[in-house]
């Protein structure tokens, strides 16, 4: 297989990761979510803070979030031999804690191919306001 080809099927592995998160998300699915997040993993909250695995894993536990909808698009990827960049748009609608939300935001994510697969090691996002479902 030629290296272009190699290429297209290393972006086509990161967007399926990215696919498996967002139906994760969708799901509440604490297992997929833990298995996509590397040990190392962090997130960038929009407020500024900074989450490990465990920390983000439990804010998914409390039982207080639906999801009514949520996707992923808009994506530009590089791919550095075994680590990826993805930067998307990320949209998002339900219920958390008992208030409702309804917002888009552009996200970077990096994944390192391990074992196989894909994992996330980092996260950050940022909401874009005036761009609700």
């Amino acid at each position: 297989m030629d290296t272009h080809h190699k290429e297209i099927d290393r972006l086509q592995e990161v967007i399926q990761a990215e696919r498996a998160w967002v139906e994760a998300h969708r799901r509440l699915d604490i297992a997929a979510l833990e298995r996509l997040m590397a040990d190392e993993y962090k997130h960038v909250r929009a407020d500024g803070a900074v989450v490990g695995k465990a920390e983000d894993l439990a804010s998914y536990q409390t039982g207080d979030r639906y999801w009514e909808f949520a996707e992923s698009d808009e994506y530009d990827i590089q791919v550095h031999g075994r680590t990826a960049v993805l930067i998307g748009r990320w949209r998002a609608r339900g219920v958390n804690a008992g208030e409702r939300f309804d917002y888009s935001a552009r996200f970077m994510s990096v994944y390192v191919k391990r074992d196989g697969g894909w994992q996330m090691v980092a996260a950050q996002s940022t909401p874009l306001p005036g761009d609700e479902l």
